[in-house]
């Protein structure tokens, strides 16, 4: 990735259900982070669904996004009232603070960067601390699994609902990769899928999944 003072950046807007849009920059150059994904969009247009308001209220509550790279998720819950910790590595800072202060307007909770390298860092959270945390394709590499589980089940009380969506793809590597992840989050895990029609009309596909996980009892 470019350093960051050599950044340029691109928008891509983001029109919420009440009409009003949001400014979304990403990164010219970088890898996995850098730009607003289909699974990060099918989950807000699901964050702001009746189906979810009924699983879990958004105003006031305390939500972390994890693996956020644009932050458009976590950004979009704050803009219902949510109270949201936007987290991934150190070189995303710049621009997760750029797309939240450029919505702020928008926002009528909190929304705000912290970082977070899963499996690390951990000591800086409560576990109790969130009632919802979000994630989209965070399935990607096979050494990131690990501290992935590792963050999940430290970062989870019982009464945490995960909101996980992400795309299914055609490679081998790729359908490995979902398989040990899921099998490995069913030992302390249970979780559904959200059917295509409780999602957004326009911004759902077969190929992108959303998932509620939470821990077992």
């Amino acid at each position: 990735m470019q350093a960051n003072s050599e950044c340029r950046y691109f928008v891509r807007e983001y029109e919420l259900n009440d009409g009003q849009i949001l400014k979304i920059n990403q990164n010219e150059i970088g890898d996995v982070g850098c730009v607003v994904w289909d699974a990060a969009i099918v989950l807000s247009k699901y964050i702001e669904s009746q189906s979810f308001k009924n699983i879990l209220t958004l105003d006031g509550s305390n939500i972390l996004e994890i693996g956020a790279g644009t932050g458009l998720c976590g950004i979009v819950s704050s803009c219902l009232g949510a109270q949201t910790t936007i987290t991934d590595l150190p070189q995303f800072q710049n621009l997760i603070n750029k797309n939240i202060n450029e919505n702020k307007h928008l926002i009528k909770g909190k929304a705000k960067f912290q970082v977070l390298e899963w499996g690390k860092d951990l000591e800086l959270f409560k576990k109790d601390e969130f009632q919802c945390i979000l994630m989209s394709d965070c399935i990607y590499y096979d050494e990131s699994l690990e501290p992935l589980l590792t963050t999940l089940n430290q970062l989870c009380s019982r009464d945490t609902k995960i909101f996980c969506s992400f795309e299914r793809r055609d490679t081998e590597h790729k359908k490995r990769l979902e398989k040990e992840f899921f099998k490995a989050l069913g030992k302390d895990f249970k979780f559904y899928t959200i059917p295509i029609s409780e999602q957004d009309k326009v911004y759902s596909c077969d190929d992108i999944v959303i998932l509620v996980v939470e821990k077992k009892q």
